[in-house]
């Protein structure tokens, strides 16, 4: 304090002495107010970074925030005050304003100050992925399933072709449905084009299962949609396709029925407990030292891994694949276990069991069948792969299942398109430019390199909306994988709104990445009025 703010001797000065160090004081005074103001500015904004710094480090990993005790004398307070405590005791500039040694209502690290950070950070990761593709024409991929808590969740991700070429698919969000009926997936579609800034009009394919509340031909969220756009095209997922030929095939088929029967019974059998379980692989260690032994396998990094038998799914028949795979690897340490059952079991049905399928499995019928199946769901298998990648486009996805027509062949085209169609393929054939280049995105990729889409613009529009023309649902199937990371046993009571922002941002990651800790400071700031001020 000044040495002349001395309110008595203030009182006893002349009145033109006391304005003037009364002046001068006022202005000391609030020279040193503004000196603080701005210092606790510094320190709120350290204690906001490191905040988000850790909830970067937790959503990047689909970890839980919070503990079962958060006390001050807690030996476990959960991801974030934990990562958080280590953050400051291995930063002095970050420790002396944070936890402790920030004031008692500020030192944001409440779980609505978390959620109101992530809410920031995915709102940012969103508005980049909606701006990333602008007014580019767009289709839209959609599932539905339940989740831990039996909360029928809609996954929506987005298909587009961006500024450089690439074929891009983004997870927009996953919305809460009541029901399943097509008229109420309908409206969540439109609340959620609404809420985005999105236009049904530059809508251009539809890519969902073949449920038939998603394309059922007269009620379904298909025909819902093309009754405002009839320029929505639906396509069935191709993987989808694959699997219901698969099963339908193999149902016809009674041997093929039966064969798939006992193998699930195998697995069923042999993976009954632990104890089985733990049999089946020691005996499949030794079997794989003999066979090293004996120079029948070979040695090396990721070879001869310990392995065991893999249950199968009833919708996913590359899980069947994967079933068959581990059985022929471990037929022999199979054949053990079910010996063991069959002499030794305590409970008679088991021993009956064990010995119906050791006649069954050391047939020549079911030998030949698995590696007849084996070889056949080996090509499916691939061939599914390839369906389910992001970047995979309609021609190709047909060229895999289907002839397609001949592009030589003579056709007539109307319009202004005709001229510039003829004048594209002359520039192409005699460009070396294009000469490597393989299907249609590498085309579009190559197009707009080379500026030819601006050149162009109808044969690059007909190139993108090929692109952008869905071919698989994979990219939903992921989302949905993922929601049982984020949302699992332990988190079963996570809000739908929080959890569709965790999911953004950990499903979108080279966005969210992107995201600048200032843009999400910014948008935590102005989404409501905080104590702390910047």
């Amino acid at each position: 304090m000044h040495p002349d703010f001395q309110g008595s001797d203030l009182r006893l000065r002349p009145p033109h002495e006391s304005r003037v160090t009364t002046d001068f004081v006022t202005t000391d005074f609030v020279t040193s107010s503004i000196l603080v103001t701005d210092q606790v500015r510094r320190e709120y904004r350290v204690r906001l970074n490191a905040s988000i710094d850790c909830i970067r480090f937790i959503l990047q990993r689909g970890l839980a925030f919070r503990g079962h005790d958060e006390s001050e004398d807690s030996k476990d307070k959960g991801n974030f005050l934990e990562l958080l405590q280590f953050l400051a005791n291995h930063n002095e500039s970050i420790k002396k304003f944070v936890l402790q040694n920030a004031p008692e209502n500020l030192k944001l690290t409440a779980p609505d100050i978390q959620k109101d950070i992530v809410n920031a950070a995915a709102t940012e990761t969103t508005n980049a992925i909606i701006n990333e593709f602008g007014d580019s024409l767009f289709s839209i991929l959609i599932d539905e399933s339940r989740d831990i808590s039996i909360k029928e969740q809609m996954v929506v991700v987005l298909r587009y072709v961006d500024k450089r070429g690439y074929v891009i698919e983004r997870f927009l969000c996953i919305v809460h449905v009541t029901e399943t009926a097509a008229i109420s997936l309908k409206a969540a579609v439109d609340e959620i084009f609404s809420k985005h800034g999105l236009s049904i009009t530059r809508l251009r394919g539809q890519g969902y299962d073949g449920a038939s509340n998603m394309q059922g031909e007269f009620n379904g969220l298909k025909m819902l949609i093309m009754k405002e756009n009839e320029y929505a095209f639906y396509v069935h997922c191709f993987a989808h396709q694959l699997q219901l030929a698969l099963i339908a095939v193999a149902k016809k088929h009674n041997r093929v029925g039966l064969f798939f029967t006992l193998v699930s019974n195998v697995v069923n059998v042999v993976g009954a407990s632990c104890k089985r379980r733990d049999i089946l692989r020691e005996k499949q260690a030794d079997k794989v030292i003999e066979a090293l032994s004996s120079g029948e396998l070979s040695n090396g990094q990721g070879l001869n891994q310990e392995t065991s038998l893999k249950r199968a799914g009833d919708t996913r028949w590359g899980s069947h694949y994967d079933t068959l795979i581990s059985l022929n690897v471990m037929f022999s340490a199979v054949i053990d276990v079910l010996e063991i059952i069959d002499k030794d079991g305590s409970r008679g049905e088991q021993r009956i069991e064990a010995n119906a399928l050791l006649d069954s499995t050391q047939s020549f019928e079911f030998a030949f069948f698995l590696h007849l199946m084996k070889y056949i769901l080996g090509i499916t298998n691939e061939l599914s792969k390839a369906l389910q990648r992001k970047e995979q486009d309609i021609v190709n996805a047909m060229a895999l299942n289907i002839a397609i027509p001949n592009m030589d062949d003579n056709r007539i085209f109307s319009n202004r398109s005709h001229g510039q169609l003829q004048t594209y393929i002359m520039d192409m054939r005699s460009n070396s430019e294009f000469s490597d280049v393989k299907g249609i995105s590498g085309l579009a990729e190559k197009m707009v390199k080379t500026r030819k889409n601006i050149l162009y613009p109808l044969i690059y529009l007909l190139v993108t909306l090929a692109l952008i023309l869905p071919v698989a649902t994979a990219t939903v199937e992921r989302a949905f994988s993922a929601m049982k990371i984020i949302k699992n046993r332990l988190r079963n009571r996570m809000g739908d709104e929080w959890m569709n922002d965790c999911l953004v941002v950990y499903i979108e990651k080279d966005i969210f990445d992107s995201i600048e800790n200032e843009a999400i400071i910014q948008r935590f700031q102005n989404m409501k009025t905080r104590r702390g001020q910047l």
